[in-house]
């Protein structure tokens, strides 16, 4: 339902979606739970799992052999939007170390593992330059370190940089190059130095890539049997029989590899490559307007041509 009633303070109604998580997803909660999470007093405590019961009557049994306010058999959604993305997400974060798990709100952990991928190592200040140069609107002088042979070494740049970009594997800053007179990316853990501040050449409004947008229809693969092709369309959302995935054209290259749909997909092992491309001659025109579908090496392809490279 998640009427939230506007005259509730933010800080009450974090704590009031908090209690809600723990007996939507725990099955349970207590005073300590909330003294514990946001360092209240155990009058406050009591007064915010009062207030709950106010604002969601009927929603909570007490549990007194546990000690503890449980989920009753009406129970319904108040403050909480439940979302197994979201929880999971939690988990994510808690797999990978870039949480603790009293910041998760998730009280029992369950045993979790995440496929290992190497940390990337950003540099702290150099960071805090580029989203200074963002929030301000002006250019920034950087020392890139290119992959790119014609380039072996580092070489100081001017950039403009206007967004972030994630691949699922590394960050770049989309900005535009006042070296070679276009928008691209630049991963940050190549940028070895940040320099002085200046005017900006072009901002993200001219950026025309990051700008427009590309539709990627995906379907199950045709080499799948009839209840395969269901629960993947059940797991990716599809409605009768496809999907249209938004991305921006500057994010084409980079959703297209992580889908494995960068090759011809339907040329693929089935039960490996799970989906394919629908509209394969749009998506193949936005790709080659996005300069990213001329590489000489497979190298060049993984890396990804304009990844700071020309």
């Amino acid at each position: 339902m998640n009427e939230k009633s506007p005259a509730i303070r933010w800080g009450v109604e974090q704590r009031l979606e908090f209690i809600e998580f723990r007996l939507f997803w725990e099955g349970g909660i207590n005073r300590g739970d909330i003294i514990e999470m946001f360092g209240v007093s155990v009058p406050q405590a009591s007064r915010d799992l009062a207030m709950y019961q106010d604002t969601a009557p009927g929603n909570v049994d007490y549990d007194k052999s546990a000690k503890r306010y449980v989920p009753s058999h009406t129970f319904r959604t108040r403050f909480l939007r439940p979302d197994p993305s979201v929880y999971l997400s939690r988990l994510r974060v808690l797999g990978e170390g870039l949480s603790r798990p009293e910041d998760s709100w998730v009280a029992h952990v369950p045993e979790i593992d995440v496929a290992v991928t190497p940390h990337r190592i950003i540099d702290t200040e150099i960071l805090r330059s580029v989203l200074t140069a963002m929030r301000e609107r002006r250019s920034l002088d950087v020392c890139y370190q290119s992959m790119n042979t014609k380039r072996p070494d580092p070489v100081w740049r001017r950039i403009t940089p206007h967004a972030f970009g994630y691949d699922g594997f590394r960050w770049h800053t989309r900005a535009f190059c006042h070296l070679e007179n276009r928008f691209k990316d630049f991963l940050l853990p190549r940028i070895l130095e940040a320099g002085s501040f200046g005017d900006p050449v072009a901002l993200g409004d001219k950026d025309t890539l990051w700008q427009e947008y590309v539709g990627i229809e995906i379907a199950p693969h045709p080499q799948l049997t009839d209840s395969q092709k269901k629960v993947v369309a059940k797991d990716y959302g599809m409605s009768e029989g496809s999907m249209v995935l938004r991305v921006r054209n500057a994010m084409l290259f980079y959703a297209l590899k992580r889908l494995g749909l960068l090759g011809d997909a339907e040329k693929e092992d089935a039960r490996r490559q799970h989906i394919v491309v629908v509209n394969k001659t749009d998506v193949q025109s936005a790709l080659a307007r996005s300069e990213i579908i001329e590489f000489n090496t497979e190298a060049d392809l993984l890396e990804g041509r304009n990844l700071g490279e020309p």
